[in-house]
């Protein structure tokens, strides 16, 4: 008897051949003492939305209408360096009331002094949803079309009327299916257009780069909702090149894997290549996130959905934005790393967190890894 293998691919469809689940969208919903309590959060009216910018008049562009002559000009070498940190329990709620002398910023493990510190619980969100929606996994009707459709639809159900949208499908191709908006019309009319995949291809690395460079001038809370296997097949950026991108656009990525269940159904059949590639999909988007200051998930069950909604809400909602000035103030280019620790003051110990019953609290703190510093420009 010949010997064969079977590739993931044709195994997804074998496994998939039966009658499938209709689709139904998810539903997704201060101390100085060495130990600090968590305390119940107080809700605050949402931050207003400046939707204008201030006009600069035109004297003020036109090069041949500058500063007189003999008037003394004045420029500031100070770089700040902004960051905005989530710290979350270990079932993904928002640890509130942290005060500021509890946390420490390390860059390239050197302590930073803090110039300013504050909280925007409730604050309205630009979130850019990138998909990836190829013909090797989503076919129509197949596993891998219903739990993205799923997941997609899940999120959007769970955003506010102010939060902004955007919507960005990629598989050979990188398509914004809709631009940023607070029109849920507008966004339900997009996700209509994920019915019938294209090309088997899926360019992640070109789709996240070229998003998260759109969005790094974007102001207030932030982020990339990547909804992918994590595999790259045809990228034009590598992923060193991606990688290096998306630390400078400072975008945090939150990622939610697909097919992770029929994944562990199909190991037993695949070659050692495959294994590897999947091996290192999940590897990617735990490195993207961890280094944006985002999470990355990978959920087995459909039933895990709204917890990683209730837990990406949570981290990007409620933040602590802390700012400081590095004592490096070398404009070299470099990439500088970040840590940011909750510490006793006391004694630098890390920070113990009790609940109202005076039990301790595992936690997690959620942060961007670095930066790149600014090139001095001759």
């Amino acid at each position: 008897m010949k010997a064969f293998r079977i590739s993931i691919a044709s195994l997804l469809v074998c496994v998939l051949a039966g009658v499938m689940p209709r689709f139904a969208s998810a539903q997704g919903p201060g101390s100085s003492s060495s130990e600090t309590v968590a305390k119940p959060k107080k809700k605050e009216a949402p931050a207003q939305d400046a939707t204008e910018e201030p006009k600069i008049p035109s004297q003020f562009t036109k090069k041949d209408k500058e500063v007189p002559e003999g008037l003394p000009t004045f420029k500031s070498d100070v770089t700040t360096v902004q960051l905005d940190v989530a710290v979350l329990d270990n079932k993904g709620n928002f640890i509130p009331n942290i005060p500021r002398d509890k946390f420490r910023v390390l860059e390239d493990n050197v302590p930073q002094q803090l110039s300013s510190f504050s909280t925007n619980a409730d604050a309205p969100m630009t979130i850019a949803m990138v998909v990836e929606f190829n013909a090797q996994f989503q076919q129509y009707w197949s596993q891998g079309w219903y739990e993205t459709l799923v997941a997609t639809y899940g999120f959007v159900q769970t955003l506010k009327p102010e939060d902004y949208l955007a919507i960005v499908a990629y598989d050979l191709k990188t398509e914004i299916l809709t631009d940023f908006t607070t029109d849920r019309q507008k966004i339900q009319e997009a996700m209509q257009r994920l019915r019938i995949p294209g090309f088997s291809e899926s360019n992640m690395y070109d789709a996240l780069v070229d998003t998260a460079q759109r969005m790094s001038t974007i102001e207030g809370r932030k982020a990339i909702l990547l909804v992918s296997t994590g595999r790259d097949t045809f990228s034009k950026l590598t992923y060193d090149k991606a990688r290096k991108a998306l630390q400078e656009a400072g975008v945090p990525i939150y990622a939610v894997s697909l097919l992770q269940a029929l994944r562990l159904m199909a190991e037993p059949f695949m070659g050692d290549i495959q294994r590897m590639d999947f091996l290192q999909a999940d590897n990617q988007l735990n490195t993207f996130c961890r280094e944006t200051g985002g999470q990355a998930f990978f959920p087995r069950f459909l039933a895990e959905y709204p917890s990683i909604y209730q837990t990406i809400a949570a981290a990007l909602r409620n933040q602590y934005s802390i700012a400081y000035h590095p004592t490096n103030q070398a404009k070299d280019g470099k990439f500088r790393k970040l840590k940011v620790e909750l510490v006793d003051p006391a004694n630098g110990n890390p920070l113990r967190i009790t609940d109202q019953k005076g039990k301790p609290i595992k936690y997690t703190v959620v942060a961007k890894a670095g930066y790149t510093a600014p090139r001095e420009v001759e």
